[in-house]
C-alpha cells in the first residue's frame, strides 16, 4: 500500500517539505494525507498539492488522517511534545532539526520511540560530499568557517526569531545553533570519522550580538571531545563579505552548503554531486531496514549537547556602534573585518578574546553533560 505522509508545520520552511511531499506523490512514492498549521498556508506553484486536507490542529490531523509517517517542521521548543502525539498515533518521523532542547529531552525522545522510526531533519548527513571526506578519514583539528548577512528583518520571521525565551521556554535561536546548525553537526560527524563517535567533553564559548535581539549573531566555538580532538566554529550573520560555509581537517576542505570538496594533494575544490533525501531514506528504511538511516535520533546527541550548553550560556556581549561599519546595501551594520577574523579562528584554535580583538571578551568554559550511549 502506498505509505500516506502527513506535515505539521506547513507554513514557513514547511515549504520545503511540501516541495517534496509534491514531487514524491507524483512519483507514486507516497499519498499525502494531510497539512497541518495554526495560520492558513497558501498554495504554492511547486507545491499546489490540490485536494490535501487542511488542519490548524495536529490532534485532528493525527487522529482524522492516520499517516504512516509525520513531518514535524515547527519551532524546536516544541519538538518533543508533537513528537510524542506522533508516537502515540502509531506513526514514523522525520523531525526538523534541532531535535530537541536538551540531553533529557533527548533520552525522553529516545525512549518513547516505542518501536517506531525517529529521523532527524538534518539533510546535510544525506551529502555524498560528506561521506567521500570522513572516508579519506582526515586528520589534524576541524575549523569551521561562515560569514552570512542577515538583516534585522531575519530577526522578525517569527516570534521565537533572535529570542532567548518564548512562554517561559528556551529557545534555540543564534547563528551556530540555527543557521549554521548543518555545520556544527557535521563537523561532529567529521571528527568520528573512521573511529569511535566523537564525544564533546568541554565547550569554550563566545557570543555576540551586533543589534537589539536577546541571541547572538556572531558566534565563536571551541569543543574538545574524549579523544582530546579539537573542533574550533567561528560563525557570523553579521559579514559584508560571504563565506558560504567550510569544514577544515588539516588540508581537506568540505565547502558544506555547496558540496564542494578538496582532499589533500587536490589542487582545487571539485563538486561532488548527490543528496539523498532524508524522507525518501526513510521510506527505504520502512521497506528495507537494512538500509540505515542517514541521521537517527542517536547520531545527533552530541550536537544536542553542544546546543544545550550554547542556550544555557550567559547572554552574548554586544558589539558596539564603533566596530561596527553599514553593508554594502545600506540594510544595517556589519562587523569591519569579521569575515577575516572568522578564518583565524577556524584555522589557529584561538577565540578573539585570546587574539587581542578590542571588542572582545573572555568566554565561557562549561563541561558538558554525559552523552547517552549508543
Amino acid at each position: 500500500m502506498t505509505t500516506r505522509v502527513a506535515l505539521i508545520g506547513a507554513g514557513g520552511h514547511g515549504l520545503s517539505h511540501r516541495r517534496t511531499l509534491q514531487r514524491l506523490a507524483g512519483e507514486g512514492r507516497i499519498e499525502v494525507a494531510g497539512l497541518c498549521d495554526r495560520q492558513p498556508v497558501a498554495p504554492h506553484p511547486d507545491a499546489p498539492l490540490d485536494g490535501v486536507p487542511f488542519f490548524s490542529d495536529h490532534t485532528e490531523l493525527l487522529s482524522v488522517t492516520r499517516p504512516d509517517v509525520v513531518i514535524i517542521c515547527t519551532p524546536p521548543h516544541t519538538h518533543l511534545a508533537l513528537a510524542l502525539d506522533v508516537f502515540a498515533a502509531g506513526a514514523d518521523l522525520l523531525l526538523e532539526k534541532p531535535p530537541v532542547m536538551s540531553l533529557a529531552e533527548h533520552e525522553k525522545l529516545a525512549s518513547s520511540c516505542g518501536g517506531r522510526i525517529l529521523q532527524i531533519g538534518f539533510q546535510a548527513l544525506g551529502s555524498v560530499a560528506l561521506a567521500e571526506l570522513c572516508a579519506s578519514e582526515p586528520s589534524g583539528e576541524i575549523g569551521v568557517t561562515g560569514a552570512w548577512w542577515r538583516p534585522d528583518t531575519y530577526y522578525q520571521r517569527a516570534p521565537w526569531a533572535g529570542k532567548r525565551l518564548v512562554d517561559g521556554r528556551p529557545v534555540l535561536d543564534g547563528a551556530l545553533v540555527n543557521p549554521f546548525a548543518h555545520a556544527l553537526m557535521q563537523a561532529l560527524v567529521v571528527a568520528g570519522a573512521g573511529g569511535p563517535e566523537f564525544r564533546p567533553v568541554t565547550l569554550e564559548l563566545e557570543r555576540y550580538r551586533t543589534r537589539a535581539i536577546e541571541t547572538d549573531d556572531t558566534t565563536f566555538l571551541r569543543v574538545i571531545g574524549e579523544d582530546g580532538r579539537r573542533i574550533t566554529a567561528a560563525v557570523t550573520l553579521a559579514s559584508p563579505v560571504f563565506i558560504a560555509g567550510e569544514i577544515r581537517v588539516g588540508d581537506a576542505v568540505l565547502e558544506y552548503p555547496t558540496d564542494r570538496l578538496r582532499l589533500p594533494g587536490e589542487s582545487g575544490f571539485r563538486h561532488v554531486p548527490g543528496r539523498a533525501g532524508l524522507l525518501e531514506n526513510l521510506l527505504d528504511h520502512r521497506r528495507d531496514p537494512a538500509v540505515p538511516l542517514l541521521a537517527p535520533l542517536g547520531r545527533t546527541a552530541g550536537f544536542t549537547a553542544v546546543a544545550e550548553a550554547i542556550v544555557a550560556s550567559p547572554p552574548p556581549e554586544v558589539i558596539g556602534p564603533e566596530w561596527l561599519t553599514p553593508h554594502p546595501d545600506g540594510s544595517g551594520s556589519v562587523v569591519a573585518g569579521i569575515d577575516s577574523l572568522v578564518r583565524e579562528v577556524a584555522d589557529t584554535g584561538r577565540l578573539p578574546s585570546e587574539t587581542g580583538v578590542p571588542w572582545a571578551r573572555p568566554g565561557h568554559r562549561v563541561a558538558l553533560g554525559a552523552l547517552p550511549a549508543g
